[in-house]
């Protein structure tokens, strides 16, 4: 399973340089004007999960393979975006295929650092997106419906998915966003897929900020403000602290970095763990001598299903899973125990995957 979260924002909030750190990678040119970043680049995140190392202690696996999630940092947005301003067309077309958006916005004042709208105003700079993000789905949605009318005289199964863009484009008109039209079947969940609007997708908000006010100032406080009336999660990070544990080269330098600043985990280990949750994400466990492998699943999903992340033939053949719990799994000193203790279940195609579930699945060939 591939997923991935679109870093935006603003051109020169810190966005480039949050994901050459969330990566530890310098693919991204972090450079002091806007459109600096064209192309998106992608990068591959491993998701933080202590569960991992006692597994693996528990299992005595030689390998750690642990959850991964995609970031993609995408160019800049600037107002006038839906209508083609400035690299618009290309921003809009990237933020249209990824999962999950993740808003960087700037709060914090440095003369040296050019503000494309002049000034620092953070929740100006949300609702100049979301306007942007709300015209670019009008415009979709307006030339979209006509065109789903025609095909469905003769595909009568768009009809569901008609009524629901027309629901959708009032909330547009209303200066509203996608989310928040009224889900009532799992048919309107897979028509309000189908329809790939941009403000649909889940959100987090990041407030990038120097290190002596990472606890939080006026511009955090009016960002947190507008994210609790709208029901978005938001975190406060310092993009420049997270590149340089980042550049550091061992666990034990990061630690030692990070108890200097007066920080327990990094802004990115919060970002990563946020972003995994509201794709509203769990992970399940493969363990054995050879490796403990974490595995990505969506919340709700049957064991079939995560069989199949593995491998589509384990889906197709699936015939049971032997299941133990994550902390039966600790608790009673890995499989062994759990059989003599009566905590290895057998699950069949019906059962609802937990998060941290221990499978091992038997299939058909």
């Amino acid at each position: 399973m591939s997923l991935q979260c679109g870093i935006v924002g603003l051109p020169n909030v810190g966005k480039s340089t949050l994901f050459n750190a969330l990566t530890q990678t310098a693919a991204a040119e972090a450079a002091n004007y806007p459109f600096c970043t064209i192309e998106p680049n992608i990068g591959k995140v491993s998701v933080p999960d202590e569960r991992l190392a006692k597994l693996t202690k528990v299992a005595g696996s030689q390998q750690i393979i642990p959850a991964q999630i995609e970031f993609v940092d995408i160019a800049g947005l600037v107002k006038g975006a839906s209508t083609g301003e400035g690299l618009g067309n290309k921003f809009l077309s990237h933020i249209r295929e990824v999962d999950a958006i993740i808003n960087v916005v700037r709060c914090f004042e440095d003369e040296n650092i050019t503000h494309v709208e002049q000034s620092i105003d953070p929740v100006r700079d949300i609702e100049l997106i979301q306007i942007e993000l709300i015209l670019a789905d009008l415009e979709s949605l307006e030339k979209r419906i006509p065109n789903l009318e025609k095909k469905a005289k003769t595909e009568k199964e768009l009809i569901a998915q008609i009524e629901l863009a027309k629901k959708i484009l009032e909330l547009l008109k209303d200066g509203k966003p996608a989310r928040l039209v009224a889900i009532n079947s799992v048919e309107d969940e897979r028509n309000l897929k189908l329809l790939q609007l941009i403000t649909s997708k889940p959100q987090l908000y990041v407030c990038n900020l120097k290190e002596h006010e990472l606890s939080g100032n006026q511009h955090t406080k009016n960002v947190e403000e507008f994210c609790k009336a709208n029901g978005f999660k938001v975190l406060k990070i310092c993009a420049q602290i997270e590149a340089e544990v980042a550049s550091l080269e061992t666990e034990e330098e990061k630690v030692e970095f990070l108890q200097s600043v007066g920080l327990v985990e990094t802004g990115l280990a919060q970002i990563i763990r946020n972003s995994y949750e509201i794709l509203n994400l769990i992970s399940f466990f493969t363990v054995g001598p050879k490796e403990c492998h974490a595995w990505t699943l969506h919340k709700g999903l049957t064991a079939p299903k995560a069989a199949g992340v593995i491998h589509t033939d384990f889906e197709k053949g699936f015939i049971r899973a032997e299941t133990i719990s994550y902390k039966d799994y600790i608790e009673l000193n890995g499989e062994e125990g759990c059989k003599n203790a009566g905590k290895l279940r057998l699950e069949g195609k019906e059962y609802i995957v937990n998060d941290g579930d221990v499978f091992h699945f038997r299939f058909n060939n």
